[in-house]
């Protein structure tokens, strides 16, 4: 007998990147918080040679690009596939094709093929794409919702009880493709945290990143040291989702379009501090948030304001939800 369906079933098939994971669940847990019954299964490609060096838009037809420790992908074949990153748009391809048709492909960010080939793509706004299939985004897709930070919480209890209000989560990125993290910026950044508790009177919550690299850390640590401040020392739970949750106001280097879509999540100040370096894209993404008052450019200065919670993953969760109920008619 042809088995059944109670639930619907959703697909999220990246390189288990934790950054391309969280952008693809972000989007399958919003569809799954409004439907009430999905099933979320998370599938993991590795790419073989010499598909993991090639861009998929150069792939020949058919190809999957799939290699040994990847995720099986075999029937029953899901309702919804949700992809992210390079790596996973030949196995989602695939999919739509042995399916006949019948699973709905969405692919997170910029696929870099031809759009027509996604039943939908949500872009960040920067990308720039046009087409009837193409949502615009708001920076990047995540998984932070009120539920979850409350829930993060839970780990902490008490922990920065000690902290002075206003206590001021910092999220610290690094060097990247686009971006340097400096000791001169690393320097300039301490000073002006300095000067925001010496304003305020509040305390910091800061964690760093494995870009942020050791001895700007430690010059950071070392600075911070006249502060109320906690540091994350990389021991124990990652305390990065309590620190939003228990923040009075947010600072994101701005190297980072994931780190700064979650705090803007939250409806909290947001100060996105500048780092060594420049792209069109982060300026165009900043900018429309500061044009949005949402964020503003962090110099060691400290203000309240508020603005509505961004909440993409819901947004785009609700177009699918539209988009597969007018294919059904």
């Amino acid at each position: 007998m042809p088995q059944t369906r109670s639930s619907l079933s959703i697909w999220t098939v990246t390189d288990d990147k934790i950054g391309m994971v969280n952008q693809a669940l972000g989007l399958a847990e919003a569809i799954a918080s409004i439907v009430g019954n999905a099933e979320i299964t998370e599938k993991q490609v590795c790419p073989g040679a010499p598909w993991r060096w090639i861009p998929p838009a150069l792939w020949p037809p058919g190809v999957t690009g799939i290699g040994t420790g990847s995720d099986p992908f075999e029937p029953p074949w899901p309702d919804i596939v949700i992809s992210c990153g390079r790596h996973a748009i030949g196995p989602t391809l695939a999919v739509k094709r042995k399916s006949g048709g019948k699973a709905y492909i969405i692919h997170v960010q910029h696929p870099h093929i031809a759009l027509t080939r996604y039943d939908l793509i949500a872009a960040p706004y920067h990308d720039r794409l046009e087409g009837a299939n193409v949502v615009p985004i708001q920076g990047a897709m995540h998984r932070v919702t009120p539920d979850m930070l409350k829930a993060a919480t839970a780990a902490f209890d008490g922990m920065f009880d000690r902290l002075p209000s206003p206590r001021i989560a910092v999220m610290i990125g690094g060097t990247n493709r686009v971006f340097r993290m400096t000791p001169e910026i690393t320097e300039q950044l301490g000073r002006n945290l300095l000067r925001v508790t010496e304003t305020s009177g509040g305390g910091l919550m800061v964690t760093a990143s494995r870009r942020t690299g050791e001895e700007n850390e430690a010059l950071l640590r070392e600075l911070l040291k006249p502060a109320n401040s906690v540091f994350w020392d990389n021991q124990g739970p990652n305390p990065y989702f309590a620190y939003l949750a228990l923040a009075d106001a947010i600072i994101v280097t701005g190297d980072s379009v994931n780190m700064i879509s979650e705090a803007a999540s939250t409806g909290k100040p947001l100060y996105i501090a500048p780092l060594e370096g420049d792209d069109s894209k982060f300026s165009a993404f900043h900018q429309r948030l500061y044009d949005a008052k949402i964020a503003r450019p962090f110099a060691g200065n400290l203000e309240s304001w508020s603005y509505k919670p961004i909440e993409e993953p819901k947004r785009v969760a609700e177009i699918v939800l539209r988009r597969l109920e007018a294919e059904k008619n």
